[in-house]
């Protein structure tokens, strides 16, 4: 058990270094950087214009569609880089299995891009 534990050491101090590091950039910006924020800094602001109404308001479906969209695929990469690093270990299975995974996907993009669902008009 105690050789087990002394493997994570590295990752461990691997991340408080990496936490020290973050830290006291961040530090070093709040007394080195200049804080003089003007009302246009401060200002609440979304997608580039001011804001004109609630914000409980309804949105367009679109704006939803485009966001499932982006963590399908956004999920399919974080899928296709760990198997691209096993390949070689997962053999034919791992492979046809993936290939399966995109097929799906490649079959629900066009479907929707027949429905035009990708369409902003």
């Amino acid at each position: 058990m105690d050789a087990m534990l002394r493997e994570y050491l590295p990752i461990l101090i691997f991340l408080g270094i990496a936490i020290a590091v973050s830290g006291a950039a961040v530090l070093l910006s709040l007394v080195a950087g200049r804080q003089r924020p003007d009302p246009e800094k401060l200002s609440a602001y979304e997608c580039g214009f001011p804001s004109f109404e609630d914000a409980r308001g309804r949105f367009d479906v679109r704006f939803y569609l485009v966001s499932i969209l982006f963590i399908i695929f956004d999920l399919e990469v974080a899928f296709l880089f760990p198997w691209s690093i096993v390949l070689g270990d997962v053999g034919i299975y791992g492979f046809w299995s993936m290939m399966l995974f995109l097929g799906v996907l490649t079959i629900g993009f066009v479907y929707e891009w027949r429905k035009g669902a990708l369409e902003w008009e």
